[in-house]
Formats: structure tokens, C-alpha cells, sequence
């Protein structure tokens, strides 16, 4: 056999990665998956629309900061959930030797979908939120500047151990690695947010979203152990679902019982018309 056509053969027989077309086809095959994605587009346009309506004749610059805090929650889910939708950031990758989806196919490649999209979205989001909560319990800056950087962290652990295909073990340890990550955040809402909002007086909103949102982030490494990233037990349809759900109610509904707060002005959240000016 000459070179050129060994080369050519070899080249003919490497399988090719699926293009975003294709992956925007075949989210659209499996309705359930794209409406997984396409439902969290239209809350997300409907927050933010409800958030500017609402927060209209807010007057304190604090209350303001808080109101676009939690639109940026919505602004980086529309974006993000655009992404995944379009299959920008959709790929498919093959699991490590020992993973229980070792050999599936999807769409006739080798591997698994994996929405790594949905890292972006928690990346850019969940400060957000955290800034929101922060301020609402009274806390300083640099505990909900510590929250923000121990959620960043743990998003980006999160999408490493998504996208490990070396080793399962490696897939686990980033796992471990955020899950560490997510009790840090969850020590500073439940422990020393919670004190905060007592102290500041905003512990009846403060207690209702901080059992939404933990409640609701616990929700995220199950599923990741129970979708096809982990164990394999549900499959990419239902996990995204399962994510999606978690994000209406950690985002979307967080958000509005927040704006409903705020655009009373309460004295417990507000800062004067000398806030920020120093």
C-alpha cells in the first residue's frame, strides 16, 4: 500500500465531531431536551422584563444594586441557554474506562452529550446570586466577595470533572474538589448570613430564599451523580430537566420573591442617596 493511500485510509476512518448543526438537530429530535432548554429561555426573557417593570421607581442607589443583581441572574441564563440550544456549547466526549456510559453512542459518534454550557451558566450566575443574598442579610463585602470566589471555584471544578476523560478517579476528584467548594457557600449563608439577617432584621425574606437556594443546590451534585456524567442511572433528557427545574426555582423564583421585597424599600436594605459615593 502506498503512503498517500494509507494516510488517505487512515484519515477516512477517524470519526468526525459532530458540527453545531447537527448537535442543533438533534436537540430539536428530543423534544423533552429542547425544551429543557427553550422553556428557561422564555422565563428567563420574562424575568428580566418583570424586573425592569418592577423596580421602575426604585429610588435607593442599595435597593437598585440589589434589583440588578438579580437581573444579571437572567441576563446570563438567556445567554447561556441560547448556547446550549443552538449547540454552541453542547459536545459529545467519551467517558473513561469503568464509567457506566463507557461505549455509548450518540447521534452515531462515540460518546456522551455533555451540556458544558450549563457550567457557564452557573459560573456567571450564581454570583450574582450570592451578591444578592449577601446584601439582603447585611453582610460586608468581603465575606460575599469570598462566597463569590468559592462559587466560581466550585463551577469550574464542576466543569472539569464534566469533561475528565482520562480517568474516572481524576472524574470523581474534580467532583469531590467542588462538592468541598459548594459546603464553603453553604456554611457562609446558613451560619454567618443567617446571624447577619438576624441582626439586620430581613430573617423572614432571608430564611424563605436561603431554603430555596440550598435546598435547591444540593439538588445539583445529585443529579450530576445520577445523570450520564456520573452514574449513568438517568439519561441526558431527564437530567437536564432536572437541572432546568433546579434553575427556575433558584433563579427565576429567588429572583422574583427578591424584587417583591425590594421594590418596598424596606430601611433594613436601603442605603441613602450617599450610598456607593465614597
Amino acid at each position: 500500500m502506498q503512503p498517500a493511500n494509507a494516510l488517505s485510509l487512515a484519515v477516512n476512518n477517524v470519526p468526525l465531531e459532530l458540527t453545531q448543526a447537527e448537535l442543533f438537530e438533534y436537540v430539536f429530535d428530543d423534544p423533552l431536551l429542547a425544551w429543557s432548554f427553550v422553556l428557561n429561555i422564555a422565563l428567563a426573557g420574562l424575568t428580566i422584563l418583570a424586573i425592569v417593570y418592577l423596580g421602575r421607581n426604585l429610588t435607593d442607589p442599595r435597593a437598585k444594586l440589589i434589583a440588578i443583581s438579580v437581573m444579571l441572574i437572567s441576563v446570563v441564563s438567556i445567554s447561556s441557554y441560547s448556547g446550549l440550544t443552538s449547540g454552541l456549547t453542547l459536545s459529545i466526549i467519551e467517558m473513561p474506562a469503568g464509567h457506566p456510559a463507557e461505549g455509548m453512542t450518540t447521534a452515531g459518534e462515540d460518546g456522551v452529550l455533555t451540556m458544558w454550557g450549563r457550567y457557564l451558566t452557573w459560573t456567571f450566575s450564581t454570583p450574582f446570586i450570592l451578591i444578592a443574598l449577601g446584601m439582603l442579610a447585611g453582610s460586608n463585602w468581603t465575606k460575599i466577595l469570598t462566597s463569590v470566589a468559592f462559587t466560581i471555584a466550585m463551577c469550574v471544578t464542576g466543569l472539569a470533572a464534566a469533561l475528565t476523560t482520562s480517568s474516572l478517579v481524576m472524574r470523581w476528584w474534580w467532583f469531590v474538589i467542588s462538592s468541598i467548594f459548594f459546603l464553603v457557600i453553604v456554611y457562609i449563608i446558613l451560619v454567618d448570613w443567617s446571624a447577619e439577617a438576624q441582626a439586620t432584621g430581613t430573617q423572614d425574606i432571608f430564611n424563605t430564599l436561603k431554603l430555596l437556594t440550598v435546598v435547591g443546590w444540593f439538588g445539583y451534585p445529585i443529579l450530576w451523580a445520577l445523570g450520564v456524567e456520573g452514574f449513568a442511572v438517568l439519561d441526558v433528557a431527564l437530567t437536564s430537566w432536572g437541572y432546568s427545574i433546579l434553575d427556575i426555582i433558584t433563579k427565576y423564583i429567588v429572583t422574583m420573591l427578591i424584587m417583591f421585597y425590594v421594590i418596598e424599600e424596606p430601611p433594613e436594605i436601603t442605603g441613602g442617596s450617599d450610598y456607593g459615593a465614597s
